[in-house]
Order: C-alpha cells, then sequence, then structure tokens
C-alpha cells in the first residue's frame, strides 16, 4: 500500500518508486481525514476553501495520473488508523508506504496507523520526501543540525549534497479493487458551511505546478526582471509554494530546474531567492523535527506575559477582516482572504502588527493562517511566527528578524480614525 499525504505527484517520488520495484502490485490510497476540515471555532475552519478547492484538485490530478497507466486511486474519507488496517487484510498488503511528517498532528496519525499495524504484524514503512536535502545527506545528525539558519545554511550548502530526481514510473501494476472511491466536493467536506465560488489563479495538481515551474523559468518571464526592491508589494514571487505544500511539486525539482534556467542564462537575485526559500522550508522542518514544539517554546512563553485586553475579540477581527486602519496591513489581509496568498513580505509584516504593534496572542495569527493560506504547511507557518514573535523578545539573536526597523516601517502608513 502506498499511502499519499502531502505527496501527490509521480516524480521524484521515492516512496513510490521503492514500492513499484519490490512489489507484485500496489494499492495507492488518499484519505480525506475528517480533522482536517473540522471547525476550530464557531467561524473558522482548519482548512478554508481556497486551501481545500487546490487539495481537491491535486487528488484529481493524481488519480488521472494513475489512470493513464490503467490504474486507479483508492479515495477514502475518514481517519487512516481507522480504515487501513482493514485494506491491508481485505488486499493482504506485506507492507505499509509513506511520508514522515513533522507536526504534531501529523506524526500522531502515523503512530497510530504503525500501531494496529504493529497488532498486524505489518510494517509501516517511513520515507523523507519533503525536504530538498535528505537527512542521511547532511553533514550533521539531526540532533547536532545547526539552530541558527546563517549556520545551518552555510554548513549545508558547503558540505551537503542534492541529489537527482527519481523518475517518474512509466508503468505500474496495481492490485485489483471494484470500488476506488468518489473525491469529495467542497459541499460534502463543509456540509454546514454557505459554500462559495472559489475564485484563485492557483490551481492544484503535479501538472498544474510542473506547468507553472516552466513558465516562471521560460525566457521572457518576470523572474528575469531586475532591480526591484525587497520593499516593494510588486517584488518578484514565484508562488510555487502551493504546489510544495501538498507535495504537487518535488524541492529537487525545483531546485535542479532553476539550476538548469541559471545555466542557460545566468545568474539571477530571483532564483537565489526560490532556492533560499527553499533552504528555509528544510530548516523550520528539520527544527521540528529535531526539537519538536519545544523549537518556538520562547514565543509560547511569551504569551503568559501578555495583558488582557478588553477589546481583544474585536481588534484580531479587525486585523483578519483588513480593517485596522493600517493600509498595507489591509491590503495585505483583504488579499489573503480574497486569494489565499500573500508574499513572505506580506506575512512578516502583517505578523509584525499583530504581534508587536495590536499586542495580540500570536498564535491566533498562526491559527488564522493555517485556515486561509493555500500554500499552509505547518513547519514554516509556526517556524515564522515564532521568529517573528520572538525577534521582539531577544533582537540580537541571529535568528530573528528586524523587528523595530519593520514597525517603523508599518508606522510610516497612516491610520485611518
Amino acid at each position: 500500500m502506498v499511502w499519499f499525504r502531502n505527496d501527490l505527484r509521480l516524480h521524484d517520488n521515492e516512496m513510490l518508486v521503492e514500492a513499484i520495484a519490490k512489489s507484485d502490485s500496489i494499492l495507492p490510497v488518499y484519505f480525506f481525514d475528517p480533522r482536517h476540515f473540522e471547525e476550530t471555532t464557531g467561524y473558522q475552519n482548519k482548512s478554508g476553501l481556497i486551501r481545500t478547492q487546490f487539495l481537491i484538485e491535486s487528488v484529481h490530478a493524481l488519480r488521472k495520473s494513475f489512470e493513464t497507466l490503467n490504474g486507479n486511486l483508492l479515495v477514502m474519507q475518514g481517519r487512516p488508523e481507522d480504515h487501513i488496517p482493514a485494506l491491508v487484510e481485505q488486499h493482504d498488503i506485506a507492507e505499509v508506504y509513506h511520508h514522515r511528517e513533522v507536526a504534531p498532528a501529523d506524526t500522531e496519525v502515523s503512530a497510530n496507523v504503525e500501531d494496529r499495524l504493529w497488532k498486524l504484524k505489518i510494517n509501516l514503512k517511513h520515507f523523507i520526501g519533503h525536504t530538498l536535502y535528505n537527512k542521511e545527506d547532511l553533514p550533521f545528525p539531526i540532533k547536532d543540525i545547526p539552530d541558527v539558519f546563517t549556520l545551518f545554511k552555510k554548513k549545508t550548502e558547503r558540505d551537503a549534497i542534492i541529489k537527482a530526481c527519481f523518475l517518474a514510473p512509466k508503468e505500474i501494476a496495481f492490485a485489483e479493487n471494484d470500488d476506488w472511491g468518489m473525491i469529495p466536493e467542497l459541499a460534502t467536506l463543509y456540509p454546514d458551511n454557505l459554500i462559495h465560488a472559489v475564485d484563485t489563479d492557483l490551481h492544484g495538481g503535479e501538472q498544474a505546478g510542473l506547468q507553472h515551474l516552466d513558465a516562471i523559468l521560460a525566457p521572457g518571464s518576470d523572474i528575469y526582471l531586475k532591480g526591484i526592491k525587497s520593499t516593494d508589494k510588486s517584488m518578484y514571487v514565484s508562488k510555487l509554494s502551493p504546489w510544495l505544500a501538498v507535495g504537487c511539486l518535488s524541492p529537487r525539482q525545483v531546485y535542479w530546474c532553476v539550476k538548469a534556467a541559471e545555466d542557460r542564462n545566468g545568474s539571477n537575485a530571483n532564483f537565489n531567492q526560490i532556492l533560499l526559500g527553499l533552504l528555509w522550508r528544510d530548516y523550520y522542518r528539520f527544527m521540528f523535527k529535531k526539537h519538536g514544539i519545544a523549537f518556538i517554546k520562547t514565543a509560547l512563553d511569551q504569551l503568559e506575559e501578555l495583558a488582557v485586553l478588553a477589546d481583544e475579540e474585536l481588534l484580531l477581527n479587525q486585523w483578519k477582516d483588513g480593517t485596522t486602519g493600517n493600509s498595507i496591513v489591509d491590503n495585505f489581509m483583504r488579499e489573503l482572504n480574497a486569494s489565499g496568498f500573500i508574499s513572505y513580505q506580506g506575512r512578516m509584516l502583517v505578523a509584525t502588527f499583530l504581534i508587536h504593534i495590536m499586542k495580540l496572542d500570536w498564535t491566533k495569527g498562526a491559527v488564522y493562517f493555517e485556515e486561509k493560506l493555500i500554500d499552509y504547511a505547518p513547519a514554516s507557518n509556526w517556524g515564522n511566527w515564532g521568529r517573528i514573535a520572538e525577534s521582539g523578545k531577544d533582537p540580537k539573536s541571529k535568528n530573528t528578524l528586524d523587528v523595530e526597523k519593520t514597525i517603523k516601517f508599518l508606522n510610516s502608513f497612516d491610520l485611518v480614525n
């Protein structure tokens, strides 16, 4: 059994390649876990409509890819730990393959599945396919990874290797199955919500991600623009992160395509920004692998020092709705609500405003991003929020942002009274 999670692609998928090589046939399966779509408050879901629609499109695309190889993808609604043991017995499965995650909720699901498979004497084999660098190729064990990003970057770029991508399989032998299941629609996953049309130019699926990657690296694209200032809202943004988040794109595929574009057209500051973003993704995943939730403990501890505000809920809603009176923050929040995406610079600014100007609980901002971001990735989201929160506490730390400079920039925009 090949249990797909945030790895919805055929290219550079070691888990899939090894399963094909070591079995007579495979049973690929994807679960729409109801815990991902449940309400966290009376008006907020863990995954919003835009991100869920992108996920649905990505699962459809994976199924279509398997259909072109004369197979299919088993799609089920329910908790993996409740269904995988029965599927194993039904299909006489010898082993279950899956990609390991780092978020506590996701690792708990893996542990639950592993416990139930152990009772059947079936092995759950773990793969790590979400990072640019494989952990075994790093110049240090996980426990010794530098906690400071600049050191992590320097040592990995100097001493680690980035492997070539695994080729997408051309032939797959699929297990026989009578009912491959229906891929749910938004209304099925959110039966109690008023479902509106999702308006976004980002669409899920492996081929959509590969086409986007090709387009932004093609001669004449905006990636070759020069001289864009970092404070300019129009600065270049690749928008690769939604496909990376659900695994429609492999980080290594992005890396090697960027390096090939460099070979053809020369170095480019925007190429460097894409590669830097891949490194930050790796860093946050490895930090949560190394420390768990303790990685953001300092930022969490700061919440005990927050003063109780009588109008906290009102202020939080103003931030969410983009009605704070700060034009740059409001514009970014409205863009987030409408499209599910804002640039990294926008995320840094709105988070800094919530934490260091409004003095509100940063975890509520992180939870709101979890719902709204089309490219939500737990390690990057919580790592970034924790980093911004810690920056105000210890401005001399090598991992922090220049909060004072950011606040000064935000305060240069007049508040509307």
